[in-house]
């Protein structure tokens, strides 16, 4: 269940499954924070120095006590508090009333060992820092090297230590000991495992050969590299060694190679989808233009592109143009929001490949970062446009007509004020906000 409608004065209470030291903040810091942002971690902690002296159970606060002691706007605690949950840090309960109450339960960050070999926190770090830090990272966090050979191994075992008292009638129940405790992502993959085992000959694998640990790495592999279940299965039956096993190591190799071929050599990242709350514009108004600007701010361009389209889902053509928009150039979300709506307005619902690249190249040049922003250059150079199309009428067109009917409507400046009569705007802003 996937509740949303969060308020300041709902309560929540802190419970602590983890046990965080100065090297779990570090990994957070370190390893976290560049996949899920600084936001994220910093809810983190504050939830953490909450629980008071470490304690398992806080006591009651209320979500205005977050938004004043992180200076965030709500939704973006809830856009923290989501990154949280989706990496394993958080679990939220939530029961409804008059003023809703919230348990949030917070898990331990995994080892930099277990971090530096997941099949997608690895790759999505590798990529999210580049080959440079993310060596340095590696080497911080690399074990030394102890050569034993000349050693000889001394130590005594437990029992030439210690001798059992067996003269006790004591019953010991420990279930309720404090434990580190660490969630694993859930991956919601579309392969169907039980299809791709079926589908490769037994003689070809040992029955022990697909446990819980290769199922998983398989659909995490299959998620993080988009592979589908045609494309795993001849990954698996390549992976497979002599024994009838999988050799974890070569697939993960494969996998990567596979998903840099079928795409120019880049490795995949996970994309936070929103405007970084730092480029935001600060509230204070109520007009539709204001109401217009959240909107670009705060959805993400797979859900602006899907709406725009009838909520029906986008071409894989559409979606990877998005996609490089923010891997490949860097575009802020909302700027690619603000770039979806023009085009898809002047150029007949239809994203050009070659046009879009050519006002992301200008974009990037005069440094566009904020929504604003973009949607001024959009009106001066349409302008420019417009002038150059009127001086050079052809064919019989009155192009003057033609793009004023297609412009997007927060160019109609009158959107800044208060008009009741803007209904195409209404029944826009009511799918978003």
């Amino acid at each position: 269940m996937k509740v949303d409608n969060l308020e300041p004065a709902d309560k929540y209470i802190l419970y602590n499954k983890g046990i965080i030291t100065e090297e779990k903040v570090k990994i957070l810091t370190n390893l976290y924070q560049p996949i899920i942002g600084f936001s994220a971690v910093s809810l983190y902690l504050t939830l953490f120095y909450d629980l008071n002296n470490q304690k398992v159970a806080s006591e009651e606060y209320s979500h205005h006590h977050l938004m004043t002691s992180m200076q965030l706007r709500l939704d973006s605690i809830l856009d923290a508090r989501r990154k949280l949950e989706g990496i394993g840090l958080l679990k939220t309960y939530l029961k409804k009333g008059e003023i809703d109450t919230y348990i949030y339960i917070l898990f331990s960050p995994i080892s930099a060992y277990e971090f530096f070999n997941h099949p997608i926190l690895n790759v999505v770090l590798y990529n999210n820092i580049g080959a440079v830090e993310y060596e340095k990272l590696k080497n911080f966090y690399k074990a030394p090297r102890i050569t034993l050979k000349d050693y000889q191994d001394i130590t005594l075992s437990f029992e030439e230590v210690y001798t059992s008292n067996t003269n006790t009638n004591l019953l010991f129940n420990n279930k309720d000991i404090q434990d580190d405790r660490k969630l694993n992502l859930e991956i919601k993959s579309n392969l169907d495992i039980d299809l791709l085992i079926s589908s490769i000959p037994k003689r070809l694998i040992n029955e022990k050969c697909f446990n819980e640990d290769t199922k998983d790495l398989i659909l995490s592999l299959a998620y993080i590299y988009k592979i589908d279940n045609l494309g795993m299965q001849g990954l698996v039956r390549n992976s497979l060694n002599e024994g009838g096993f999988i050799d974890k190591k070569e697939l993960r190799e494969s996998c990567r190679n596979y998903y840099q071929f079928e795409n120019n050599g880049r490795l995949p990242t996970l994309i936070y989808n929103k405007q970084p709350e730092y480029l935001k514009t600060p509230l204070g108004s109520d007009s539709k233009l204001a109401k217009m600007i959240y909107m670009f701010e705060n959805t993400s361009p797979y859900d602006f592109l899907r709406k725009s389209y009838g909520n029906t889902e986008p071409t894989n053509r559409d979606k990877k143009l998005i996609e490089s928009l923010m891997l490949e150039q860097k575009l802020n979300p909302g700027v690619v929001n603000v770039l979806i709506d023009y085009i898809l307005k002047i150029n007949n619902k239809k994203l050009n490949k070659d046009y879009v690249e050519t006002i992301v190249g200008q974009w990037k040049r005069l440094k566009i970062e904020t929504v604003v922003d973009a949607m001024e250059i959009c009106r001066k150079e349409h302008k420019k446009f417009k002038k150059t199309i009127l001086k050079n009428e052809y064919k019989g067109l009155s192009p003057k007509t033609k793009l004023e009917e297609e412009l997007p409507l927060w160019f109609d400046k009158k959107i800044e004020k208060e008009d009741g009569d803007l209904e195409e705007l209404n029944e826009v802003l009511k799918d978003f906000i």
